[in-house]
């Protein structure tokens, strides 16, 4: 069974992108909006999230605040993606609960093994 990854970003092409790069191995669900991500992790779990950090009405930090505080979501792996470069972002998103930060436009080599990285933590650092 595929894991699977959820990908929350307003930007269509960047989900499609994101999609294209990500679900030759792995089930992939894309949300652009926040609420609707939330809505849909109520009933849901996926191994992995990736998510935009500037959105409307609720920005993924925002988001990832709601993550941390819930239930089932509490301990799912963040990966925060930005066109922001600066470090006060990618501080935050670590204060908050992301275990990686991305910047777009990323590669999309080192997003894999970011991926890797999340999904796999013991056997990723065992194949060293």
């Amino acid at each position: 069974m595929k894991k699977k990854i959820l990908v929350v970003d307003d930007e269509l092409t960047i989900c499609l992108l994101l999609e294209n790069f990500l679900s030759k191995e792995y089930e992939v669900v894309f949300m652009q909006d926040s609420l609707k991500a939330k809505d849909w992790l109520g009933s849901h779990l996926p191994d992995l999230i990736i998510c935009d950090i500037q959105m409307p009405e609720v920005n993924g930090f925002e988001l990832l605040s709601w993550i941390r505080k819930g239930g089932f979501t509490r301990r799912t792996p963040v990966i925060m993606l930005s066109a922001k470069a600066e470090s006060k972002e990618r501080i935050k998103s670590y204060q908050l609960g992301a275990q990686d930060y991305l910047t777009k436009p990323f590669n999309p080599e080192e997003l894999g093994e970011l991926v890797k990285k999340n999904l796999f933590p013991i056997h990723y650092a065992i194949e060293w």
